[in-house]
């Protein structure tokens, strides 16, 4: 298996990302890598280069770069030269910590839409109170989306589901300001009648977003802008919790002190059930090969998972199997 790899990408880059996909490297001999990105700043971080090929460019894309624009004029950065190995058959995927709105175009104008998907979705795993975690989609990758569209999530995130997250028949549902059929905008009320006309997948209904960190669903659907902001009120609110329960024991004398130290160990359970980064990053889905975004705040750990979690797509072959599904389909 051959991934495409942005190095330049993300805020600790290339530390962290050369950390990461080297501990990938030695653990798992049938994974190679195509390592783009500044060759000066990335040789001194190998103590080792095998298995792992170094293609410089001194060219890369930054943060406050429009994106479509950087991807079209930016030919020689590391994201882009990424995108087009996939696209080339070089590598079989592709993984960045860089600009989500550059990696996003640089999978739809390069690594190219799989036919019968209209637009890809972002989607990320996120936790829940028992550990399992579940996946939403889309969380950004489009500002509006089609009835038709968020059936074409629900059936993409229940083979990821399936594949990836070991589940024989994942709980499929419908983000929405009530559980009942009847509620939300003609979007979701026509969204819910599509879904519970489709046997293919196991749809449970609508589900609200008090309800999603208690496991409402394996796979939860949604509109980009919905979703996107779903997404940062979740990991707002739980950076804000965290930040006082700390705060409430450090400001507040030896007593609280104490106590937090008596509490330490369910703490720490509490910071590890919102620790996402032994998840993998985003994948976008409903492109011709696995591009996967990685927080760009993300550490060696994070990087680590996230080879893992791509790894796991190529050998379930969950690309393939959508594909199939939607030509299937088209053939219907």
């Amino acid at each position: 298996m051959k991934i495409a790899i942005d190095a330049m990408g993300g805020d600790h880059a290339p530390e962290v990302v050369i950390q990461g996909i080297a501990q990938a490297r030695d653990e798992r001999p049938e994974l190679e890598f195509l390592v783009y990105g500044d060759e000066t700043k990335i040789r001194p971080l190998l103590a080792d280069d095998t298995r792992m090929t170094i293609i410089d460019t001194k060219e890369k894309i930054n943060s406050d770069d429009e994106p479509v624009r950087a991807i079209r004029s930016k030919k020689q950065a590391s994201m882009v030269l990424a995108a087009q190995a996939v696209k080339n058959g070089e590598a079989d995927a592709m993984i960045s910590l860089g600009s989500t709105g550059a990696l996003l175009a640089a999978g739809l104008f390069i690594v190219g839409r799989i036919r019968g998907i209209d637009r890809p979705g972002l989607m990320p795993t996120l936790p829940t109170t028992d550990g399992a975690g579940f996946v939403m989609l889309d969380v950004g990758a489009n500002a509006e989306n089609r009835a038709s569209q968020l059936v074409q999530y629900a059936v993409m995130g229940n083979f990821y589901a399936h594949d990836l997250r070991g589940l024989a028949k994942p709980k499929v549902g419908l983000l929405n300001n009530g559980t009942e059929a009847n509620k939300g905008d003609a979007l979701h009320q026509e969204t819910y009648q599509l879904l519970s006309e489709l046997d293919d997948i196991d749809f449970i209904g609508n589900v609200e977003s008090d309800s999603l960190l208690k496991h409402a669903a394996d796979v939860v659907v949604t509109d980009g802008f919905t979703g996107n902001a779903a997404l940062k009120a979740i990991e707002g609110s739980a950076k804000t919790i965290l930040g006082l329960l700390k705060h409430a024991i450090m400001d507040n004398g030896l007593k609280a002190k104490l106590g937090g130290a008596l509490l330490r160990n369910g703490i720490k359970e509490i910071a590890t059930t919102f620790d996402v980064s032994s998840y993998g990053g985003a994948v976008l889905l409903g492109l011709k090969a696995p591009v996967v975004k990685a927080h760009g705040g993300a550490d060696a750990k994070a990087v680590y998972y996230t080879v893992r979690q791509v790894e796991k797509m190529l050998e379930a072959q969950t690309v393939q199997k959508v594909v199939a599904y939607f030509d299937a389909k088209k053939q219907a």
